[in-house]
Parts: C-alpha cells; structure tokens; sequence
C-alpha cells in the first residue's frame, strides 16, 4: 500500500485505513478483531473512532490487543464539558496504552476550550497530532477559521463523489497549510448503490466499483489517508487494494463521478 506525507507532521502514513462508525459498536472483540488484522495484513494502520460511537473505542481497544505498536489510532473528543472531555480522554490512554496518535476534536464542539488541555498532552507526549473534524458543509468557515489558527495538525472531513464541498475552500487550505487530511465516508454517506457493468470498471482499470471510489478521492493529492467503515474483514482487506498506484486520470475521475450520478 502507498503512503503520504501527512501534512507537516513529517509522518508517512498508509493511505487506507479504517472507520468505526456504526460497525464497532459492539461488545464483541473478535469481530472487530479479524476486520483489524485484515486491514493491517494489506498494510493498513490508521484506525479511527469516537466518543460519540458508543461502544466503538473500547471495542477497538480490544481489537487492538497485541497489534497496538503497529496501530495509528486517531479518536476524538465530543462534549462541550472540558471535564467530561478529559474524562473521555483518560479512558482512551487507559485502552490505547498511554497515547493517542490524533487526537480530534469531534464536530468542533467547544473547540478553543479542549485545545488548550489537549496541547499541554501533545508537549507531554502523550498526544503526537491534534485535529479537528466537521461533516456539514455549513461549518466548513468554521473549521476553516481553526485551521488557519496554527493550533492542529490535521482535519477531518467527508470527501466523495456526492460530498465535493471541501474542493472549494477546505482541502486549497489544507494544502496550503500543509495539514493531513482524512477523509471520512469516502464511500459515499447512503452507500454505493449497484455497481457498474464490468466493462467500466475494466476502463478504470479496477476490479470493485468501491475500489474505483476510494482512487476516486486518493487521485487528488491533497488528500493523505481515507478510513472507510466496514464490520467485514474482506471488505477491509479489498478496500485496501484502492491504496496501491496506479490512481484515475482526471478522465477517469469524470467517469467516476458520471456512473456515481447515474446510480439507480
């Protein structure tokens, strides 16, 4: 799988990883388990969760046993409280063992409150990267105002053929800013819907119609890592061949995006 530059952080990092949304809430470990070990035997090592996934993190922390050292785990605060996000973050040193590596502050609530703490855990090491995510196109100026603050290291945002919001101000920004930039729900935000007849994707040059979407969104440069939710380990496992050059010709690209529109 390729790597990328993640933003300033003089970092290489794996192009495909893995989101927990919906999938990883469970008190199952074993499930979670073979997706993870799926993922990281294609090279894969960014895993990303949330707070707000309700039992998605300890899951993970689970799924990691034994794996940790080769995981990049990126998860969030989410809570206006500083005490309950300080909270929600001593859980996550006690499951990730003692660090986080991205940190994010989820939807941007109460942002320039956690900043402050969360920047004391990066200069004591126990954080390596902050972030910021948001999925409404409505406070994109919103997280365009923290990211011109200096104060993160990366965003998070949706990036798919029906989701193109971050092209016109987010993603120059992020470029310009040298952030990393995930992407979440790469996929699509209601699922891909039926795939193209074989011919089209033979032109792409790609075996899965979500294959074709994942190089849809990693053949603009500016994006660094995308983390697809899925509860499948074979689904993990092909979502990663997405990851290895060659991607889409602009030309190619369009043709995503035509056959994404005539989705029935």
């Amino acid at each position: 799988m390729e790597t990328r530059r993640f933003g300033r952080s003089n970092w290489d990092l794996p192009v495909i990883g893995l989101g927990t949304w919906k999938v990883f809430d469970t008190d199952d470990v074993d499930g979670p388990g073979r997706v993870v070990e799926s993922l990281f035997a294609e090279g894969g090592r960014v895993v990303d969760t949330s707070p707000m996934y309700g039992r998605a993190e300890a899951a993970l922390a689970g799924a990691l046993r034994g794996r940790r050292q080769d995981a990049v785990v990126a998860t969030k605060v989410w809570t206006p409280s500083v005490e309950e996000g300080r909270a929600q973050y001593a859980r996550q040193l006690r499951w990730f063992d003692g660090h986080v590596e991205l940190e994010q502050v989820h939807n941007l609530v109460a942002w320039r409150l956690h900043l402050e703490w969360m920047e004391s855990e990066r200069d004591a090491g126990r954080i390596r990267l902050l972030g910021a995510t948001h999925y409404l196109p409505s406070a994109f100026p919103d997280l365009a105002q923290v990211m011109r603050t200096g104060r993160i290291d990366a965003i998070q945002v949706p990036y798919n053929p029906d989701e193109r919001e971050v092209e016109a101000e987010i993603l120059p920004l992020a470029a310009e800013l040298d952030l990393g930039v995930v992407v979440m729900r790469p996929l699509g935000a209601g699922g891909l819907g039926p795939g193209p007849e074989p011919a089209a994707l033979a032109e792409l040059g790609v075996q899965t119609w979500a294959e074709a979407v994942l190089k849809w969104a990693l053949s603009d440069e500016r994006v660094h890592v995308l983390i697809p939710a899925t509860s499948n380990p074979e689904h993990a496992a092909t979502n990663a061949r997405a990851g290895k050059p060659p991607y889409l010709t602009p030309d190619q690209r369009r043709l995503v995006e035509d056959l994404w529109a005539r989705r029935s």
